[in-house]
Order: C-alpha cells, then sequence, then structure tokens
C-alpha cells in the first residue's frame, strides 16, 4: 500500500484541497513552486503506462479537477500539469498523480 493511498483512505491526514468521487488533492510536501498541488486518483493505477481503455473516463476527470482546482487557487491561466512515470522519470511514489505547479514563472524546456 502506498502513502498515498493511506491518505485516499484518510489513515494519514492532510488537508485536503480538493476531493470528488474520483480524486483527492493535497499540497506536495517538496513543493517545486509557490503552488504545488497533487491530484491522485482514488483508483491504484501504479503509473500511467498501465493505465488502458478503461480508464479513460478517469484521466480526463483528473484533467477536469486540475481545472478547477487552478480556479480556486487563481491561477487558472497559469499553470503546468506534470505526471513523471516510471523511476527513470522522477516517480517516488508508485500511485499515478498529476502535479499541478503555477505561482511563479515556468521555463521550457523542464528539468
Amino acid at each position: 500500500m502506498t502513502i498515498f493511498k493511506k491518505i485516499i483512505d484518510k489513515e494519514i491526514p492532510t488537508d485536503i484541497l480538493y476531493e470528488d468521487d474520483f480524486c483527492i488533492a493535497f499540497n506536495d510536501i517538496n513543493p517545486q513552486a509557490p503552488i504545488h498541488i497533487l491530484i491522485i486518483p482514488k483508483k491504484e493505477i501504479p503509473q500511467l503506462s498501465l493505465s488502458d481503455d478503461n480508464d479513460s473516463e478517469l484521466l480526463g476527470k483528473l484533467l477536469i479537477a486540475a481545472n478547477k482546482i487552478a480556479e480556486d487557487h487563481d491561477t487558472k491561466d497559469a499553470f503546468r500539469i506534470v505526471i513523471n512515470n516510471g523511476a527513470k522519470a522522477g516517480q517516488s511514489v508508485f500511485h499515478l498523480h498529476l502535479h499541478l505547479l503555477a505561482g511563479r514563472p515556468l521555463s521550457w524546456p523542464p528539468g
């Protein structure tokens, strides 16, 4: 069981910024921007590359949730969504999650 599953199950307390039937969102404990929010599906999918056609609706709902969260944080027109897929891409918790980054200029190319 991952730390994210324990947060979803309310075994580990956190300040929840957003929650619906499909996902939960909270601040990253190691922020890389003034606004750095993790958006986590309640369904356990270890990484994006292990999702399939059955996850299409859920993946869309994660992006819609990101939009709502960005709007709630008054940054709807200037945010970045990052998904790390696999250890070599920087994924450290193997439960799919989106990083919503905002609150400062975000350069390109990233890291």
